[in-house]
């Protein structure tokens, strides 16, 4: 099948599959990490561009947060997907390896599957939650779950297990120390570090000014 009509193909998939997702997990979350990942690869000529694009759009048609901790079901779904679509059995196989290891979780995703593709995708996907868009993010998913926004008497769990990270109603701003603050040492690829320093500096800048607020000095 021709690249640009199977991605075109994917993109509606996606887009049909999402359509009532929650507002930090859309569509539109797709869109910007599938943006990124081209950017990103653009720096990188030797990956594969077909690879990088399917992995990004389905990267996270089925959150395991949203299916009760299951992390197969979304391999699951765009391998059925694809395959539907005719494309090579060895593309599937690399798609749902980049999708079963590129999940922070806790910071324990430490799997031996390795590639460019999955450096590329998984420093896009990190780059969608940190700075701006992921500050909103955050406080978006933590209203979608009631978590409160801080609580002082409950300081961040930097040692939780995958379990613990998984299924928590933890204060939102706590989810700053054991992930976002912890992306920009994280990235992989050159691009995906010099993007996120930026994105760093503005949620630093974020929370010192949450804590002057939440205290009543600005």
């Amino acid at each position: 099948m021709d690249n640009e009509l199977l991605i075109n193909r994917t993109v509606d998939f996606v887009k049909e599959q999402l359509a009532n997702a929650e507002g930090g997990h859309d569509w539109w979350h797709i869109h910007r990490v599938w943006k990124t990942a081209k950017t990103i690869a653009e720096q990188e000529p030797v990956a594969n561009l077909e690879l990088v694009e399917l992995s990004a759009l389905l990267h996270d048609i089925a959150d395991s947060k949203f299916h009760g901790g299951d992390d197969t079901v979304a391999p699951r779904i765009a391998g059925e997907f694809l395959a539907s679509q005719g494309v090579d059995p060895a593309i599937i196989q690399e798609v749902q390896l980049i999708i079963s290891h590129i999940s922070f979780k806790g910071g324990h995703n430490k799997g031996t599957y390795q590639s460019l593709e999955l450096s590329i995708v998984q420093d896009a996907d990190r780059l969608d939650a940190i700075g701006a868009i992921g500050i909103a993010r955050a406080f978006n998913y933590g209203g979608f779950k009631n978590r409160p926004l801080y609580d002082p008497a409950q300081p961040p769990n930097l040692q939780k297990t995958v379990e613990q990270y998984k299924f928590n109603n933890d204060p939102t701003i706590n989810h700053f120390y054991e992930k976002l603050f912890l992306l920009k040492d994280r990235m992989n690829t050159a691009t995906g570090k010099a993007m996120a320093e930026q994105r760093h500096a503005f949620m630093e800048a974020y929370v010192e000014q949450f804590y002057a607020e939440w205290d009543g000095h600005r």
